[in-house]
C-alpha cells in the first residue's frame, strides 16, 4: 500500500472513492486479478472508513474510533476471506439495556421477559404470551407497527420506543419495519446479541486488519482527498467505484436523503471497571445518549494493569450536509427519492455505486464485504470483459 497525497488520478484505470471495507475489498480483488494499480481516494486522514481503531495514550486501551464494531457472519466465504488479513478472537457480543434503573438483556430473551414482568416464564409460556399481540401486519409495516405486533405495547414502549426515537431522530411510525426485523426475540436464556456462526474481533485491532487488507504494492491510497475536488479531472474511460453518499454524487438533485450521524464523547474514568459490559443501551427518554461503550470488555484476553478505563458516550442525530453520514434513515420519503437516484445511477457510464452510503443500505461489515464480492464478480469483471480498453495500459 502506497500512501501519497499527490498521486495522479489520470494514471489509473480504476479509482475507488472511499476506503471502507467495501471499497478496500473491491480494490484488493481488482489488483489480484488484473495486476493493475488502483487508486483509492479517502477524505479522512486514515483508511478503513468507520472500521478503524486507535490506542488511547493515557490508558493504553484500544478503542473503536467510530463506536463499537462487531464482526459477525454466517457466510463462510466472507469469514475465510477476512481471516486472510487478521486472526480473530472468539469474542461474543452481549448488550445490556438500562430501563428505569434496572438492567435487562437485549435482545429480549427469557431473562428479559421474566425480570420485566416479574414472572418465571418457561419458553412455551413466553411464546404464547407474546403471540397474543400478533395481528396480520403488512409487509410494508412500520417499525412501530411491527414491534407492537411482536412484543405488545409495554415491551415496545419500555425498550424500543424512546431508544429508537433517540437513535434515528425519527418517529418509529415513519421507519421501515426491516429495522426491527434485524432484532431477534428469544425464548431461552441466550444473551448473545448475534446468532451468526462466526463471530469475533480482529486480534490486533481494526486498524491492523485494514492495513493488511490494503497492503499490496498495486494499491495506492490518497488520504485527505475529496473526490469532488478531482472529479472534473478524471477521464471518461476510467472506472469509478463510488462509496460516498449517493445523493451527494448527484448534487442532491432529487432531494436530500435522510442520514443519521453520531457524536462520540470519549472519557477516561478512574475506576477499573465502569459498567461491567462492552455496551449498555440507555433506552429511556430522559437520558440524552443512546449507549455507552467500554472498550476494555471487547478484548477480555488482554490484561490492563491500570485502575482506569475508557468509555465512549454515543449521541445520535440527523446528519447535516457538513456532517459525516453513518446510517441511512430510509423513511418513506427517502425511499421515494432513492428510486429516482437509482435510475440516475443506472445511466452513469463506467461508474459503480456501493457500500452503505453509495447504495443507501444498512450494511454490516460482513455484508459490505459480501456486496464487494458481488459487485466485482458480477459487474466489474463482466464490464471489463465487454470493454477491455478500460484496463489497457
Amino acid at each position: 500500500m502506497l500512501i501519497n497525497n499527490s498521486l495522479d488520478p489520470s494514471r489509473y484505470a480504476l479509482i475507488i472513492v472511499g476506503s471502507g471495507l467495501f471499497g478496500s475489498t473491491v480494490g484488493r480483488l481488482f489488483v489480484e486479478e488484473f495486476k493493475l494499480p488502483v487508486l483509492i481516494l479517502e477524505k479522512r486522514n486514515h483508511p478503513g472508513g468507520n472500521s478503524w481503531s486507535e490506542i488511547d495514550s493515557e490508558t493504553g486501551i484500544e478503542f473503536h474510533t467510530y463506536g463499537s464494531h462487531l464482526f459477525h457472519t454466517s457466510n463462510q466465504k466472507v469469514w475465510d476471506y477476512i481471516n486472510k488479513f487478521s486472526e480473530f478472537t472468539n469474542y461474543r457480543h452481549k448488550v445490556v439495556a438500562k430501563h428505569q434503573n434496572k438492567f435487562f438483556n437485549i435482545p429480549i430473551n427469557l431473562q428479559t421477559l421474566s425480570n420485566f414482568f416479574d414472572y418465571p416464564f418457561t419458553p412455551s409460556e413466553a411464546a404464547i404470551f407474546l403471540n397474543q399481540f400478533h395481528q396480520s401486519t403488512q409487509e410494508q409495516s412500520s417499525f412501530e407497527e411491527l414491534a407492537r405486533d411482536k412484543l405488545g405495547d409495554r415491551l415496545y414502549e419500555a425498550f424500543f420506543m424512546h431508544y429508537t426515537r433517540k437513535q434515528w431522530q425519527t418517529d418509529p411510525k415513519l421507519l421501515p419495519g426491516e429495522i426491527f426485523r434485524r432484532i431477534p426475540i428469544r425464548f431461552n436464556f441466550n444473551s448473545e446479541y448475534f446468532d451468526d456462526t462466526f463471530q469475533g474481533l480482529p486480534k490486533d485491532g481494526y486498524s491492523k486488519l485494514i492495513t493488511n487488507l490494503l497492503n499490496h504494492h498495486l494499491i495506492h491510497v490518497s488520504l485527505n482527498t475529496d473526490f469532488f475536488n478531482l472529479r472534473s479531472t478524471l477521464k471518461d474511460k476510467q472506472i469509478i467505484v463510488y462509496t460516498g453518499p449517493l445523493d451527494r454524487y448527484f448534487d442532491y438533485c432529487q432531494g436530500v436523503l435522510g442520514w443519521r450521524t453520531l457524536d462520540l464523547e470519549l472519557e477516561v474514568v478512574k475506576v477499573k471497571d465502569f459498567q461491567g459490559n462492552s455496551v449498555v443501551n440507555y433506552v429511556d427518554a430522559d437520558v440524552p445518549y443512546t449507549r455507552i461503550h467500554e472498550f476494555k470488555h471487547l478484548h477480555p484476553e488482554r490484561h490492563y494493569t491500570s485502575n482506569q478505563t475508557l468509555i465512549m458516550r454515543e449521541y445520535s442525530r440527523f446528519a447535516n450536509r457538513e456532517d459525516e453520514p453513518y446510517y441511512p434513515i430510509n423513511s418513506r420519503q427517502d425511499r421515494k427519492n432513492l428510486e429516482k437516484y437509482r435510475e440516475l445511477a443506472k445511466k452513469e457510464q463506467n461508474v459503480f455505486f456501493g457500500g452503505r452510503l453509495g447504495s443507501y443500505l444498512y450494511l454490516d461489515m460482513h455484508m459490505a464485504i459480501a456486496s464487494a464480492f458481488n459487485l466485482f464478480e458480477n459487474s466489474i469483471r463482466d464490464h471489463i470483459k465487454a470493454h477491455p480498453n478500460l484496463v489497457e495500459q
